[in-house]
Protein backbone atom coordinates (compact mmCIF):
# COMPACT_ATOMS: atom_id res chain seq x y z
CA UNK A 1 0.00 0.00 0.00
CA UNK A 2 2.74 2.26 0.42
CA UNK A 3 4.17 1.79 -2.44
CA UNK A 4 1.05 2.79 -4.56
CA UNK A 5 0.87 6.53 -2.52
CA UNK A 6 3.69 8.19 -3.98
CA UNK A 7 2.78 6.58 -7.71
CA UNK A 8 -0.84 8.16 -7.24
CA UNK A 9 0.45 11.66 -6.31
CA UNK A 10 2.90 11.38 -8.89
CA UNK A 11 -0.06 10.59 -11.48
CA UNK A 12 -2.12 13.40 -9.85
CA UNK A 13 0.80 15.87 -10.39
CA UNK A 14 1.10 14.96 -13.81
CA UNK A 15 -2.94 15.45 -14.44
CA UNK A 16 -2.80 18.81 -13.03
CA UNK A 17 0.66 20.05 -14.91
CA UNK A 18 -1.29 19.28 -17.62
CA UNK A 19 -4.17 21.21 -16.96
CA UNK A 20 -2.04 23.97 -16.72
CA UNK A 21 -0.53 23.88 -19.60
CA UNK A 22 -3.85 23.46 -21.53
CA UNK A 23 -5.11 26.56 -19.97
CA UNK A 24 -2.28 28.71 -20.57
CA UNK A 25 -2.27 27.48 -24.20
CA UNK A 26 -5.60 28.61 -24.62
CA UNK A 27 -5.32 31.99 -23.43
CA UNK A 28 -3.98 33.16 -26.55
CA UNK A 29 -7.42 31.93 -28.16
CA UNK A 30 -9.59 33.20 -25.07
CA UNK A 31 -8.54 36.41 -23.87
CA UNK A 32 -9.70 38.21 -27.11
CA UNK A 33 -13.13 36.60 -26.78
CA UNK A 34 -13.55 38.03 -23.33
CA UNK A 35 -12.29 41.16 -24.67
CA UNK A 36 -14.73 41.43 -27.37
CA UNK A 37 -17.79 40.63 -24.97
CA UNK A 38 -16.33 43.44 -22.51
CA UNK A 39 -16.11 45.98 -24.82
CA UNK A 40 -19.14 45.53 -26.23
CA UNK A 41 -20.76 47.01 -23.40
CA UNK A 42 -18.52 49.67 -23.44
CA UNK A 43 -18.52 53.66 -24.65
CA UNK A 44 -15.89 54.35 -27.83
CA UNK A 45 -13.77 56.32 -25.52
CA UNK A 46 -13.59 53.14 -22.85
CA UNK A 47 -12.47 50.44 -25.54
CA UNK A 48 -8.87 51.82 -25.53
CA UNK A 49 -8.73 52.51 -21.75
CA UNK A 50 -8.20 49.27 -19.47
CA UNK A 51 -9.13 46.46 -21.13
CA UNK A 52 -11.16 45.01 -18.60
CA UNK A 53 -13.08 48.18 -16.57
CA UNK A 54 -15.89 49.57 -18.14
CA UNK A 55 -15.33 52.88 -17.60
CA UNK A 56 -17.99 55.74 -15.25
CA UNK A 57 -20.82 55.01 -17.62
CA UNK A 58 -20.85 51.34 -16.63
CA UNK A 59 -22.61 48.55 -18.83
CA UNK A 60 -24.23 50.28 -22.09
CA UNK A 61 -26.68 48.37 -23.15
CA UNK A 62 -27.82 51.32 -25.68
CA UNK A 63 -24.97 49.82 -27.73
CA UNK A 64 -27.05 46.83 -28.75
CA UNK A 65 -30.29 48.96 -28.97
CA UNK A 66 -28.47 51.74 -31.26
CA UNK A 67 -27.45 48.64 -34.12
CA UNK A 68 -30.74 48.09 -34.64
CA UNK A 69 -32.37 51.64 -34.46
CA UNK A 70 -29.47 53.68 -36.90
CA UNK A 71 -28.88 50.72 -38.79
CA UNK A 72 -30.72 47.88 -41.22
CA UNK A 73 -29.04 45.39 -39.01
CA UNK A 74 -32.04 43.31 -38.31
CA UNK A 75 -32.84 43.04 -42.21
CA UNK A 76 -28.67 42.02 -42.72
CA UNK A 77 -29.04 39.41 -39.93
CA UNK A 78 -32.32 38.15 -41.08
CA UNK A 79 -30.05 37.68 -44.74
CA UNK A 80 -27.50 36.00 -43.02
CA UNK A 81 -29.97 33.23 -41.28
CA UNK A 82 -31.92 32.44 -44.51
CA UNK A 83 -28.78 32.24 -46.83
CA UNK A 84 -27.35 29.85 -43.86
CA UNK A 85 -30.96 28.08 -43.63
CA UNK A 86 -30.76 27.34 -47.19
CA UNK A 87 -27.10 26.52 -48.41
CA UNK A 88 -26.40 23.94 -44.68
CA UNK A 89 -28.85 21.66 -45.58
CA UNK A 90 -28.28 21.49 -49.42
CA UNK A 91 -24.61 21.48 -48.75
CA UNK A 92 -25.22 18.60 -46.08
CA UNK A 93 -27.90 16.63 -48.06
CA UNK A 94 -25.79 16.66 -51.22
CA UNK A 95 -22.38 15.48 -49.00
CA UNK A 96 -24.07 12.96 -47.69
CA UNK A 97 -25.55 11.17 -50.88
CA UNK A 98 -21.83 11.72 -52.93
CA UNK A 99 -20.42 10.39 -49.56
CA UNK A 100 -22.21 7.10 -49.85
CA UNK A 101 -21.97 7.00 -53.61
CA UNK A 102 -17.92 7.05 -53.28
CA UNK A 103 -17.85 5.28 -50.26
CA UNK A 104 -19.97 2.02 -51.07
CA UNK A 105 -21.30 2.34 -55.03
CA UNK A 106 -18.71 0.90 -57.69
CA UNK A 107 -19.19 2.88 -60.81
CA UNK A 108 -16.75 3.49 -63.80
CA UNK A 109 -14.44 6.98 -63.13
CA UNK A 110 -15.24 6.54 -59.63
CA UNK A 111 -11.69 7.57 -57.83
CA UNK A 112 -10.80 10.22 -60.66
CA UNK A 113 -14.61 12.03 -60.33
CA UNK A 114 -13.45 11.76 -56.18
CA UNK A 115 -10.14 13.51 -56.84
CA UNK A 116 -11.87 15.80 -59.10
CA UNK A 117 -13.83 16.95 -56.14
CA UNK A 118 -10.72 17.24 -53.94
CA UNK A 119 -9.15 19.59 -56.18
CA UNK A 120 -12.24 21.94 -55.86
CA UNK A 121 -10.49 22.10 -52.37
CA UNK A 122 -6.84 23.45 -53.95
CA UNK A 123 -7.96 26.03 -56.07
CA UNK A 124 -8.30 29.66 -54.55
CA UNK A 125 -11.88 31.06 -54.88
CA UNK A 126 -10.27 34.34 -55.82
CA UNK A 127 -9.30 32.30 -59.38
CA UNK A 128 -12.70 31.57 -60.58
CA UNK A 129 -14.44 34.43 -59.32
CA UNK A 130 -14.03 36.53 -62.77
CA UNK A 131 -15.50 34.08 -65.51
CA UNK A 132 -18.18 33.45 -62.35
CA UNK A 133 -19.14 37.26 -62.23
CA UNK A 134 -19.61 37.34 -66.04
CA UNK A 135 -21.87 34.35 -66.07
CA UNK A 136 -24.37 35.25 -62.70
CA UNK A 137 -24.14 38.92 -64.67
CA UNK A 138 -25.43 37.72 -67.56
CA UNK A 139 -28.11 35.69 -65.98
CA UNK A 140 -29.07 39.13 -64.04
CA UNK A 141 -28.29 37.54 -60.98
CA UNK A 142 -25.67 40.55 -59.72
CA UNK A 143 -27.53 41.87 -56.56
CA UNK A 144 -29.66 39.10 -55.44
CA UNK A 145 -28.69 36.33 -53.03
CA UNK A 146 -28.81 33.17 -55.68
CA UNK A 147 -25.03 33.65 -56.35
CA UNK A 148 -23.99 33.71 -52.71
CA UNK A 149 -26.58 30.63 -52.07
CA UNK A 150 -24.71 28.54 -54.94
CA UNK A 151 -20.96 29.28 -54.38
CA UNK A 152 -21.52 28.14 -50.72
CA UNK A 153 -23.00 25.28 -51.58
CA UNK A 154 -20.18 24.45 -54.47
CA UNK A 155 -17.00 25.38 -52.31
CA UNK A 156 -14.50 24.12 -51.23
CA UNK A 157 -15.99 23.69 -48.02
CA UNK A 158 -18.73 21.47 -49.79
CA UNK A 159 -15.76 19.66 -51.50
CA UNK A 160 -14.81 19.03 -47.61
CA UNK A 161 -17.88 18.01 -46.35
CA UNK A 162 -18.02 15.61 -49.32
CA UNK A 163 -14.68 13.96 -48.14
CA UNK A 164 -15.73 13.61 -44.56
CA UNK A 165 -18.77 12.10 -45.12
CA UNK A 166 -17.02 9.52 -47.36
CA UNK A 167 -14.92 8.61 -44.81
CA UNK A 168 -17.17 8.05 -42.32
CA UNK A 169 -19.55 5.87 -44.36
CA UNK A 170 -15.93 3.92 -45.21
CA UNK A 171 -16.10 2.71 -41.12
CA UNK A 172 -19.38 1.35 -41.10
CA UNK A 173 -19.60 -2.19 -41.42
CA UNK A 174 -20.61 -3.53 -44.91
CA UNK A 175 -22.33 -6.16 -42.49
CA UNK A 176 -25.07 -3.67 -42.15
CA UNK A 177 -25.44 -3.07 -45.71
CA UNK A 178 -25.90 -6.47 -46.47
CA UNK A 179 -28.69 -7.04 -43.28
CA UNK A 180 -30.60 -4.20 -44.79
CA UNK A 181 -30.92 -6.00 -48.47
CA UNK A 182 -31.55 -9.37 -46.60
CA UNK A 183 -34.83 -7.44 -44.99
CA UNK A 184 -35.61 -6.58 -49.21
CA UNK A 185 -34.14 -2.81 -48.92
CA UNK A 186 -32.54 -1.43 -51.97
CA UNK A 187 -29.46 0.92 -51.71
CA UNK A 188 -31.78 4.38 -51.45
CA UNK A 189 -33.25 2.25 -48.39
CA UNK A 190 -30.59 1.14 -47.09
CA UNK A 191 -28.73 5.00 -47.19
CA UNK A 192 -31.69 6.64 -46.09
CA UNK A 193 -33.05 4.07 -43.10
CA UNK A 194 -29.62 2.24 -41.89
CA UNK A 195 -26.22 4.23 -42.84
CA UNK A 196 -27.90 7.80 -42.43
CA UNK A 197 -28.99 7.87 -39.19
CA UNK A 198 -25.85 5.96 -37.92
CA UNK A 199 -24.00 9.15 -39.56
CA UNK A 200 -25.49 11.56 -36.75
CA UNK A 201 -22.35 12.67 -35.49
CA UNK A 202 -20.37 13.33 -39.69
CA UNK A 203 -24.06 14.89 -40.52
CA UNK A 204 -23.49 17.48 -37.04
CA UNK A 205 -19.82 18.04 -38.04
CA UNK A 206 -20.78 18.85 -42.02
CA UNK A 207 -23.44 21.08 -40.63
CA UNK A 208 -20.81 23.23 -38.79
CA UNK A 209 -18.32 23.60 -41.65
CA UNK A 210 -21.12 24.45 -43.53
CA UNK A 211 -22.78 27.20 -41.18
CA UNK A 212 -19.30 28.40 -40.33
CA UNK A 213 -18.56 28.95 -44.33
CA UNK A 214 -22.24 30.34 -45.18
CA UNK A 215 -22.05 32.32 -41.96
CA UNK A 216 -18.70 33.96 -42.18
CA UNK A 217 -18.83 34.59 -46.13
CA UNK A 218 -17.21 37.85 -47.32
CA UNK A 219 -15.92 37.57 -50.43
CA UNK A 220 -18.59 36.16 -52.67
CA UNK A 221 -21.00 38.66 -50.63
CA UNK A 222 -18.77 41.61 -51.25
CA UNK A 223 -18.45 40.73 -54.97
CA UNK A 224 -22.46 40.08 -55.78
CA UNK A 225 -23.99 42.61 -53.37
CA UNK A 226 -24.20 46.18 -53.26
CA UNK A 227 -27.87 47.40 -51.90
CA UNK A 228 -27.33 47.37 -47.65
CA UNK A 229 -30.80 45.77 -47.34
CA UNK A 230 -29.44 42.69 -49.25
CA UNK A 231 -26.02 42.62 -47.46
CA UNK A 232 -24.88 39.74 -45.04
CA UNK A 233 -23.45 40.21 -41.45
CA UNK A 234 -19.81 40.39 -42.70
CA UNK A 235 -20.34 42.98 -44.67
CA UNK A 236 -22.27 44.81 -42.29
CA UNK A 237 -20.01 44.39 -39.80
CA UNK A 238 -18.45 47.14 -41.89
CA UNK A 239 -20.81 49.92 -42.10
CA UNK A 240 -20.89 51.13 -38.69
CA UNK A 241 -18.86 54.32 -39.47
CA UNK A 242 -19.35 57.97 -39.35
CA UNK A 243 -19.89 60.23 -42.33
CA UNK A 244 -16.11 61.23 -41.99
CA UNK A 245 -15.00 57.25 -42.02
CA UNK A 246 -14.54 56.95 -38.79
CA UNK A 247 -15.41 53.70 -37.18
CA UNK A 248 -17.85 53.26 -34.17
CA UNK A 249 -15.61 50.86 -32.37
CA UNK A 250 -18.66 50.15 -29.65
CA UNK A 251 -21.03 49.68 -32.20
CA UNK A 252 -19.14 47.59 -34.22
CA UNK A 253 -17.99 45.59 -31.40
CA UNK A 254 -21.83 45.20 -30.01
CA UNK A 255 -22.73 43.57 -33.76
CA UNK A 256 -19.94 41.59 -33.75
CA UNK A 257 -21.09 39.97 -30.48
CA UNK A 258 -24.35 39.11 -31.89
CA UNK A 259 -22.87 37.79 -34.89
CA UNK A 260 -20.32 35.35 -33.21
CA UNK A 261 -23.12 34.01 -30.46
CA UNK A 262 -24.83 31.89 -33.05
CA UNK A 263 -21.50 30.03 -34.19
CA UNK A 264 -20.14 29.77 -30.68
CA UNK A 265 -23.62 28.36 -29.34
CA UNK A 266 -23.69 25.78 -32.02
CA UNK A 267 -20.31 24.37 -31.47
CA UNK A 268 -21.03 24.08 -28.14
CA UNK A 269 -24.14 22.08 -28.62
CA UNK A 270 -22.25 19.68 -31.19
CA UNK A 271 -18.65 19.73 -30.03
CA UNK A 272 -18.94 16.03 -28.81
CA UNK A 273 -20.23 14.50 -32.50
CA UNK A 274 -17.83 16.91 -34.57
CA UNK A 275 -14.77 15.79 -32.04
CA UNK A 276 -16.26 12.02 -32.83
CA UNK A 277 -16.31 12.51 -36.59
CA UNK A 278 -13.06 14.01 -36.56
CA UNK A 279 -11.32 11.32 -34.61
CA UNK A 280 -13.32 8.65 -36.92
CA UNK A 281 -12.74 10.15 -40.37
CA UNK A 282 -8.80 9.36 -40.38
CA UNK A 283 -9.32 5.97 -39.72
CA UNK A 284 -9.84 4.16 -42.88
CA UNK A 285 -8.69 5.36 -46.44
Amino acid sequence: MLAVKPVRSARGGWHWALYLLLVLVSLPFFLPLLWLFVSAFKSSGAIFGSPFQFGAGGLRWTNFEQVFRDYPFARQYLNSVYIAALSVPITVGLAAVAGYAFARIRFPGRNAVFLLSLLAMMVPSELTAVPQFVLFSRLGLVNTHVPVILLQIFSATGAFTVFLMRQHFITLPRELEDAGRVDGLNSPGVFWYIMLPLSRPALATAAIFAVLNSWNDYFNPLIYLSRETLLTLPLALGRFTDPLGGVYWNLTLAASVLVALPVLLAFLLAQRQFIESLAASGTKG
